[in-house]
């Protein structure tokens, strides 16, 4: 019996999965007519492409 350990990408699925979310934000941040909507777009945006960054960093 080999011994070995498994490997998981758990990394990558939440990283796309936040970086989808930044996208949305991001498409909210230039589609939305007024300035409010485009603010709260830049803000989820900018958070959710940091927690994407963070989520690599932390499970690795």
């Amino acid at each position: 019996m080999s011994e070995g350990s498994i490997e998981s990408d758990k990394e990558v699925g939440v990283a796309l999965a936040l970086g989808a979310v930044a996208v949305v934000g991001a498409v909210v941040m230039f589609a939305y007519p007024g300035q409010l909507g485009k603010a709260w777009g830049f803000a989820a945006a900018f958070v959710f492409a940091t927690f994407a960054v963070g989520a690599v960093q932390l499970f690795d």
